[in-house]
């Protein structure tokens, strides 16, 4: 049995769980034309979204892009300066944080230190009317759910970082809110934690059919958990996309930039075949010659985002192989190598960084290059 919260009675039942609800047309949550002002400066600017249920969306983006301030709108903790807010349908601009059915994981867990984490996970629960012992025993449940079954009585000082967030979820879904957000969750994590525990959010996120909104400024993050990813800079939306939308077809530098690494290449886009378009990189004296979806860019001077995994080195600097470089840096990281590479291009000296799974028989700096690039992880990039 799990406990059904029932708002509109002001009480608490016990009711057999009913079965996860697949998404639906309405989104569970949507943003019309949104605006939030401290005083003279705008934080966010005429956001326009929808959430589909069920889904994991992120919103990502450097610090004071907005995102936190969006998350923190749809919680009910920050108001709309204008522009409506939906949740599974219904206007809840001015309601409370405490009328929009949704529960939040900050970034600092937020734990009740005196208490046990079985406690900890009971407190909204009890705070909203229902019975001690059917509280702690959804507790027990949701502890269990998350990996933290044996471990109830203990306080939340006796547990690794890990286990506290895993608690902080613990907490947030026995309430089992319409919508589950997270800000910054993996923050106060080290890298390997950080790993296994947005593995552990993403596969909760799947197997309980939650609609999520997950706040990040660490891209690999957002790339590993995301159905979606909504990219903000300055306030506004950069892009809207899936993960793989994002990285492989940017709406712009910036996007290209910020979503894994990328070297921004000038290059000449000299005519089309159907889909695809001829682009060429570099002079006679060392050129090469690509084909690249056009994206319906007109003939002339692109950009391109190369992928640090895209470029090919060999000791040569034949014409015929490629664009002639010049290492400059070189380090060794375990499983592949990383270079910077000096290449003259559109008559200035480009930084390329590469990646390369030869450590054998690694380049040194000094060393004259030919640079080639592989057929995937190049795109041009629109203006």
């Amino acid at each position: 049995m799990t406990p059904i919260r029932t708002p509109s009675s002001g009480t608490t039942t016990l009711e057999p769980a009913p079965a996860p609800a697949v998404a639906s047309a309405r989104p569970a949550v949507e943003f019309r034309s949104v605006v939030k002002r401290y005083g003279a400066f705008t934080a966010v600017h005429e956001l326009t979204f929808s959430i589909e249920a069920g889904t994991l969306v992120t919103l990502l983006g450097p610090s004071g892009c907005g995102k936190t301030t969006t998350l923190r709108m749809i919680a009910g903790l920050e108001q709309a300066s204008s522009g409506t807010i939906l949740i599974g349908g219904e206007n809840v601009t001015a309601r409370s944080a405490a009328e929009r059915d949704v529960s939040m994981v900050f970034q600092s867990y937020a734990l009740f230190p005196h208490m046990t984490i079985l406690d900890n996970v009971a407190y909204g629960l009890t705070v909203g009317g229902m019975a001690k012992r059917a509280a702690l025993e959804a507790a027990r449940d949701k502890l269990a759910l998350v990996g933290l079954a044996g471990l109830e009585g203990r306080l939340p000082s006796e547990l690794s970082g890990g286990q506290q967030q895993r608690v902080a979820v613990a907490r947030a879904i026995v309430l089992e809110p319409r919508v589950l957000l997270f800000d910054e969750p993996l923050s106060n994590l080290d890298a390997k934690m950080r790993r296994q525990v947005r593995e552990d959010i993403r596969q909760l996120q799947q197997s309980l059919k939650l609609t999520v909104v997950y706040v990040t400024h660490d891209q690999e993050e957002a790339l590993a958990v995301s159905d979606r990813i909504i990219v903000m800079a300055g306030g506004r939306i950069a892009q809207d996309g899936t993960p793989r939308d994002l990285y492989q077809r940017p709406a712009s530098r910036f996007i290209a930039d910020f979503i894994g690494d990328a070297n921004i290449v000038p290059a000449l886009l000299e005519g089309r075949d159907g889909a695809l378009g001829r682009v060429r990189v570099g002079m006679a004296t060392g050129m090469a010659a690509l084909a690249l979806p056009h994206r319906d860019l007109a003939d002339g001077p692109v950009d391109l985002a190369v992928r640090p995994n895209a470029i090919r080195l060999a000791l040569s600097q034949d014409p015929s192989d490629g664009l002639p470089g010049r290492v400059q840096f070189a380090a060794y990281l375990g499983d592949h190598m990383e270079y910077e590479v000096a290449v003259a291009l559109g008559g200035r000296e480009v930084m390329l960084f590469a990646r390369t799974p030869d450590v054998d028989a690694p380049l040194s700096v000094g060393d004259a290059v030919s640079v080639g690039f592989a057929p995937r992880g190049v795109t041009i990039v629109p203006p």
